[in-house]
Formats: structure tokens, C-alpha cells, sequence
């Protein structure tokens, strides 16, 4: 049969990311701005149940949560596809991150540049297991009034942790964030190559 010699193109690396940050900071917004496939959300509306439990300080009009995750694809070149999990920021809902981070070679802490605290405990997270990640700083209504390098005085942040202004609605934005986390992860493998010693991380 003509063409049967020809090489079959090789199928894409896929790589597990996590979109990860406090309670209503952008996370499922970003997922679903620069994701190629229709996200799969798994929101509910927010109810009474959460009163005295939810901080809603600075993000009172938010009338929905993400109670299990949110995914999405983006392909980033012809070698490289991204599946995106994007966490649950409800405190009561943290027990899932465990189980949402096995296999994820990454992550991005989406902070609110409003209220960073809230995003205090996944960086935390990210940092005790291992977890490459980089720090997306979502200025909500395209307002950034605070330059990255402020931001990552405030979080403790070491040099190599990259820390980028992002919008979370706009899909440029978002991918460029997760560009940079891409570098940050293929930088770290690079490193534990050279030393010889991969260190996995810890679940």
C-alpha cells in the first residue's frame, strides 16, 4: 500500500497541571479561558450552608464554587499537550488537593492580588511536596497595582520562583503563565539530570 513506509507522527508528551490558589481567585476562570476543549466544571451554587465558613471579604459577588475541580486542554506546541486540574480554594474541600496532585509535574498558585493571604497555604502546598510552580498574580478588572516583585516580598518567595502579572480571563495572558511554568519544570529536570539525582515528588 503507497505511503505504509512512512513514519507515523509520534503521539504528544501530555503533562498534569494544577491551577491551584484560595477561595475565589480566578482559578476556574483561567482554566476556562485558555483551555482548547469546553471545560469540565464542577460548580455549585453558594448557599446559606456557608455562611461564617466561606470568606467572601472582597469577592462579595461571587455567587458560585468549584466543589470537586475544573479541566481543560491546551496543546503548547506538537510535542507538548497540558491537562489542567483546576483545585477546590474552599477550605473544607483542601482534603481533595492530596489526590488532585499525583502525577502533576506542576503547578500554578494563582494569587488575588486583593487579598494574597488566601493563596498563603497552596504555596505552602507546592513547597512541602516538591512541586514546581510558579505564582500567577490575577489583577481582577485589569488592575495591578502592585509590581510582581512586591508580591513575592510579601509571599517569601525565593528568585527561582517566578512570579507574573497575569489576567486570568484573557487567554494570552493565561497561556503565557503557563509557559513559564513549563520552563520552570523542563529547568528543574535539567538540573536533576546533570546532578544525576531526580528527586519525585512527595504525595
Amino acid at each position: 500500500m503507497a505511503g505504509s513506509d512512512a513514519a507515523s507522527p509520534a503521539a504528544p508528551d501530555t503533562v498534569k497541571i494544577l491551577i491551584a490558589g484560595g477561595f475565589g481567585v480566578g482559578k476556574t476562570t483561567m482554566v476556562g479561558s485558555v483551555s482548547e476543549i469546553a471545560p469540565l466544571r464542577t460548580e455549585e451554587s453558594l448557599t446559606s450552608a456557608g455562611l461564617g465558613i466561606d470568606d467572601l471579604h472582597g469577592i462579595e459577588e461571587k455567587r458560585a464554587t468549584t466543589v470537586a475541580l475544573d479541566f481543560g486542554r491546551i496543546t503548547i506546541s506538537e510535542e507538548l499537550v497540558l491537562y489542567l486540574f483546576g483545585t477546590p480554594g474552599q477550605q473544607r474541600f483542601w482534603f481533595m488537593w492530596n489526590d488532585l496532585a499525583v502525577g502533576a509535574l506542576g503547578a500554578v498558585v494563582l494569587i488575588d492580588v486583593r487579598r494574597p493571604e488566601s493563596s498563603f497555604a497552596a504555596v505552602d502546598f507546592f513547597e512541602r511536596r516538591g512541586i514546581p510552580f510558579v505564582v500567577g498574580v490575577n489583577g481582577f478588572h485589569g488592575r495591578h497595582p502592585y509590581p510582581a516583585e512586591d508580591i513575592r516580598e510579601a509571599l517569601a518567595l525565593p528568585e527561582h520562583v517566578p512570579v507574573l502579572l497575569c489576567d486570568a480571563r484573557e487567554r494570552a495572558s493565561a497561556r503565557d503563565v503557563l509557559v513559564a511554568l513549563m520552563d520552570r519544570v523542563i529547568a528543574e529536570a535539567d538540573e536533576g539530570d546533570s546532578s544525576g539525582q531526580l528527586t519525585p515528588p512527595v504525595h
